[in-house]
């Protein structure tokens, strides 16, 4: 595989018998390897393109809005720390733009790091303390169901991406 090209990582499933914060916390980080494993293998060509005509998501701009989703939620408003702010003043709801200096290597680099950042948030703090945001009231178990929710469902995306795209299914 060239050295510009995603590689997949392994996936572990999350515990079926784990307390509350081992079901929580690996069905996360399950859900986040698997939005790696669906980009891993494809050209950037592949990853910026829209094969759904209908749809303007690309597979690159779908783990660009994850990554700032980690950023917001966890590092923003769960931890309150003065961290950049994920999206532009042009895009203030965190859709799913393309820099044309981004590469599809860069983007999930940087997921991985901002999950890794989530991670040792998630992991210093317990389930019912409180968002340190500004104006923020959830608690460290929604953000986690929240962010459960948001990464299943974009990788639900990225399975119709890039079946659309190679005919890779499944996984």
């Amino acid at each position: 595989m060239p050295a510009d090209q995603v590689s997949a990582v392994e996936r572990v499933r999350p515990p079926e018998d784990g307390d509350e914060r081992a079901t929580l916390t690996g069905m996360l980080d399950f859900l986040r390897d698997t939005v790696v494993h669906k980009v891993a293998g494809l050209t950037d060509e592949q990853a910026f393109s829209r094969p759904v005509p209908a749809s303007e998501l690309t597979p690159a701009g779908l783990v660009k809005h994850l990554t700032a989703i980690e950023r917001f939620w966890f590092a923003i408003d769960f931890a309150g720390s003065d961290t950049e702010w994920p999206w532009t003043e042009d895009d203030p709801h965190g859709n799913f733009p393309l820099s044309p200096d981004d590469t599809l290597a860069a983007i999930v680099a940087a997921y991985r790091a901002e999950c890794a950042r989530s991670r040792q948030i998630v992991a210093g703090a317990a389930l019912e303390d409180i968002a340190q945001g500004e104006d923020m009231t959830f608690n460290l178990r929604y953000a986690l169901t929240h962010l459960i929710e948001e990464t299943s469902r974009h990788a639900g995306h990225l399975d119709l991406l890039r079946e659309s795209i190679d005919g890779t299914a499944g996984e």
